[in-house]
């Protein structure tokens, strides 16, 4: 635990500096965004790396969580930096709402992942209809920038802003992976039954760990708004934001630490990269990220991490032989 939380501090701190050097605006922006798929694929793991529930549906909380802190500010006129932790809670409520809804009455693998995809779908109908959400349209939240607002000059506020719930992500699975409650939900994962022999409460424990994920999903949502001032239900509530979060972890290595912050790095880089080489070329970036996106996954099964874990394990027999 405490080796996990000096390499937490280090990434902190070493991160922080070099964002306070960084004088590119480029540069500030790809850090920010590495962090917040980092978030969000950290956000899916907790869940589905470490509870073994595989959710296709994740947007959900993002949505709720994005539109607490627009709708906090617009019909309330709350302060974002409270707006933020409100956002948080009614993520972790929503996560206890879907839990309830599905592992009391025992669903699990591809039926919880049908049942959440169905969730964030549904949400994203209401949106669409109701007025408070701005239905299609969506909402906008008012530029008023200074720090006591949450909206800063330069990217580099936001960098800050991120990291420090990166950190804190973090820092929460660290917990899990030594955690009395962390082994509870791994044991859920490996042998539901078995667990519930040795007297692990299921349900309960599934229920922490969705509250949990839920409450970092909705983190990003908030985030979200903060930095483009605009959140609409095709974003809150779309697929693309569960794709997003459940590629990075799984590319980076499910049920690790640092496997979902260096899968998100990765893709986004990928993307980043493949956008600006081949972006006057209509669709080929796509069709390179997806094909090394396939070949990651083919060799690498058990992620980025995972696969260095294999090599170490190969070179120290290798040189134990020697």
């Amino acid at each position: 635990m405490n080796r996990d939380l000096c390499a937490i501090a280090l990434f902190g701190v070493a991160l922080a500096a070099f964002a306070a050097f960084v004088q590119s605006g480029v540069l500030l922006t790809f850090v920010m965004m590495s962090l917040y798929a980092a978030l969000l694929s950290q956000a899916w793991n907790i869940l589905g790396g470490y509870g073994g529930q595989l959710s296709f549906g994740h947007a959900l909380f993002f949505g709720v969580g994005a539109y607490a802190q627009a709708l906090g500010q617009l019909n309330f006129g709350i302060n974002p930096w409270l707006a933020l932790p409100m956002a948080i809670a009614f993520g972790a409520l929503a996560g206890l709402a879907v839990g309830g809804l599905t592992f009391r009455y025992g669903l699990k693998g591809s039926y919880f992942a049908l049942v959440t995809l169905a969730f964030a779908e549904v949400f994203r109908i209401l949106a669409l209809s109701a007025s408070f959400t701005g239905g299609g349209v969506g909402l906008m939240v008012p530029l008023q920038e200074g720090a006591a607002n949450m909206q800063f000059a330069s990217r580099r506020g936001y960098v800050y802003l991120l990291l420090a719930i990166v950190v804190l992500a973090l820092a929460t699975t660290a917990w899990l992976r030594h955690s009395r409650f962390g082994a509870y939900l791994q044991a859920v994962r490996d042998n539901e039954d078995a667990a519930r022999a040795i007297g692990v409460n299921p349900l309960r424990v599934k229920l922490g760990g969705i509250a949990l994920s839920a409450a970092f999903m909705s983190a990003a949502g908030a985030f979200y708004v903060q930095v483009f001032q605009y959140v609409d239900p095709g974003i809150a509530f779309g697929s693309a934001v569960s794709v997003e979060a459940l590629v990075g972890a799984i590319v980076g290595g499910m049920g690790t630490l640092w496997g979902p912050v260096l899968g998100a790095v990765v893709l986004h880089g990928l993307a980043d990269l493949t956008r600006n080489l081949f972006g006057e070329l209509p669709g080929i970036s796509m069709v390179i990220y997806g094909v090394v996106l396939i070949l990651i996954v083919m060799f690498l099964p058990r992620g980025i991490s995972g696969g260095g874990r294999s090599l170490g394990q190969l070179f120290g027999k290798e040189r134990a032989r020697v």
